[in-house]
């Protein structure tokens, strides 16, 4: 069995991959092409932090405040010591107004940065809010062929945890911008003000530790790129797996699927632990020349209370400026500190715009809004499609059904008599020809207004996780307990129901949990019944009930179709003799039409079909 999970290979050809150093063609996914840039991401970031204008200023005001008070401290520190005349001689009728200053210095600074914590945190949680609806709601947009495309455990980690990630490092990321920028510029201008020149060496010196953290965040971005793209693949895997443990077991792939999986965390182990490793360079590499830039201020101020060159300080002068050169320092070391966590975001921001930039499913233009009343009228004329291009699977395919008429569609498997149904409800799009409901093409008409005429039973069934009454009241918005329960017996679903532990209340898991395949698709078709659409599209709606409720089933079905345009896909031909019309496909092609009775007495591709099903009956 192919393993897809298999394509990056060792961690270093992963992060070659982000960089783009393999040579290899990116391969149209989400991730291919030029990555991103972080001012581009940053560009892409802030409309959503825009939206929040009073909490991103109000957060600016209260680190602004609370540096300017952080920084007062060392003044006061200062005058503090200079009230030191001599041994045992200190002014204390100078030093005590000095220190209740400084005290409410101190307490204000604490409460303005409490109210910057909480307005940072305001900003980023509503950000990421904005963030997740947007790449939630852009799944509803996505056509179908995109969904079928990826993996379905990768575009849930875009949503869920990528998502996180960029909040994680937003909140982190402006904390650090918000406050450092003023710490930067304030001590900066205390500096200036005590001493020019001894300044004028901090920010001679400073560009050397901006290198050093600029060069390890270049080196540590492909690396977390490569991480969250591994991470993506894991969660892929590890959401197949668990959605068809039983196929797993059933198959014994255990073993092999343990292996693919340890395989795919040792790679995201590598590619991590490199990723890591760069980025924690960075704060002690940054905390080495600020060390270095501390000792030059310390050496300089010394010299200046000694000789008096190039500037004249005093003891508590120097003491204030090596407080303000070690908070001057402060958000280097902390910026790099949070480098690991601001890149990991940046990585995530990419790949989550990667998936609001995915192209969406085809848009009607000037949609007809005053559509006529729904009859059943369906008029598929020389119809074309493919999957893949230069690989044609439906050819000119062309019938009329009309309002009340129930219509069959009968062939071997892949001829794509499911692709139809595809195509009627706009899941895909046309190559070719035109499909069109109660005389209205169906480009012409929004999705929502389509898709609002058909009610729907697949093969496959899908349940979500919450009560079996929610459930089948997902078919019409405001159905009443008695219109669930009314559906509910006539798919003959009730007496089942009823057994359940808290009846219609009882909460089934995802996928119907531990309900039988043929309890689940009763369930669909109770929620069909309770949609009451005018046209019913029915594929292999009854193939996983035992016969005796089949019988049941299709008598209902029977009773449902009085009146609605019925489109029906069925491999039991037993299922459709009584159907109006029976469309025979074969290659992508109709190669048959007629009753039941037409059809044997044809003694064609529908008789040797039938004949095959009965033949040992």
């Amino acid at each position: 069995m192919a393993n897809p999970y298999a394509g990056l290979g060792t961690a270093s050809a992963t992060m070659a991959n982000v960089r783009g150093d393999s040579g290899d063609k990116p391969d149209g996914g989400l991730d291919g092409g030029t990555p991103m840039s972080s001012r581009e991401v940053l560009k892409r970031l802030s409309p959503y932090v825009r939206r929040h204008l009073l909490a991103l200023v109000a957060s600016f005001v209260c680190a602004a405040t609370t540096v300017v008070l952080q920084l007062y401290v060392p003044i006061l520190i200062g005058r503090a010591v200079d009230t030191i005349i001599g041994v045992g001689a200190v002014a204390f009728d100078l030093l005590l107004p000095i220190l209740v200053r400084l005290a409410l210095v101190i307490v204000m600074a604490a409460i303005t940065q409490w109210l910057f914590g909480r307005f940072v945190s305001q900003l980023s949680n509503r950000t990421i809010c904005d963030l997740r609806i947007d790449a939630f709601g852009k799944l509803r947009h996505l056509p179908l062929s995109f969904i079928d495309a990826h993996a379905h455990g990768d575009l849930l980690a875009r949503i869920a945890s990528d998502v996180d990630q960029v909040g994680d490092g937003l909140l982190q990321g402006l904390t650090q911008l918000f406050s450092g920028v003023v710490t930067i510029v304030g001590t900066l201008a205390f500096m200036f003000s005590i001493s020019v020149p001894v300044g004028l060496v901090v920010v001679v010196v400073t560009p050397l530790s901006v290198l050093v953290a600029s060069l390890i965040a270049k080196r540590s971005s492909s690396g977390f790129a490569a991480q969250q793209q591994i991470q993506g693949q894991l969660g892929g895997y590890v959401q197949e797996m668990v959605s068809n443990q039983k196929l797993v077991s059933a198959f014994a792939y255990g073993k092999r699927s343990i292996a693919t999986f340890t395989d795919l965390n040792q790679r995201l182990r590598g590619v991590g632990e490199r990723a890591q490793f760069v980025s924690s360079l960075s704060n002690p590499s940054t905390r080495v020349v600020n060390n270095i830039i501390y000792a030059i201020v310390a050496i300089v101020g010394c010299t200046c209370v000694i000789t008096g060159w190039p500037s004249t300080l005093t003891v508590g002068q120097v003491q204030s400026f090596l407080s303000y050169a070690n908070q001057y320092m402060k958000p280097f070391n902390e910026i790099s500190g949070v480098v690991t966590q601001v890149q990991a975001a940046f990585a995530s921001a990419r790949r989550l715009f990667a998936l609001l930039d995915a192209t969406e499913e085809r848009r009607t233009v000037d949609p007809i809004r005053e559509l006529p009343p729904a009859q059943g009228d369906l008029d598929f004329d020389h119809v074309s499609f493919s999957y893949v291009k230069g690989t044609p699977l439906l050819t000119d395919i062309t019938f009329h059904v009309s309002p009340g008429q129930r219509v069959a569609l009968v062939g071997t498997t892949g001829c794509g008599k499911t692709t139809l149904i595809n195509l009627l409800l706009r899941f895909y799009d046309l190559d070719g020809g035109t499909i069109r409901v109660d005389g209205t093409d169906i480009f012409s008409m929004t999705r929502e207004d389509l898709r609002a005429r058909f009610g729907m039973v697949l093969q496959e069934t899908w349940l979500f996780a919450g009560t079996v009454r929610e459930n089948i009241a997902y078919g019409r918005d405001g159905a009443t307990t008695e219109d669930v329960v009314a559906a509910a017996k006539r798919a003959h679903a009730d007496t089942f129901i009823r057994q359940l532990p808290q009846g219609y209340d009882t909460h089934i898991g995802e996928d119907g949990g531990s309900l039988s395949q043929g309890q689940r698709q009763l369930l669909c078709i109770a929620r069909a019944m309770l949609a009451d659409a005018p046209i019913l599209l029915l594929d292999e709606a009854t193939s996983s009930i035992d016969t005796r409720t089949e019988l049941q089933v299709q008598a209902a079905f029977d009773e449902m179709m009085i009146g609605r345009t019925s489109l029906v896909v069925a491999h039991r031909l037993s299922t459709i003799r009584q159907a109006d019309c029976i469309l025979v496909m074969d290659k992508g092609r109709i190669i048959e039409r007629g009753t039941h009775d037409d059809l044997l007495e044809q003694g064609g591709f529908y008789a040797n079909l039938y004949q095959s099903q009965f033949a040992n009956q």
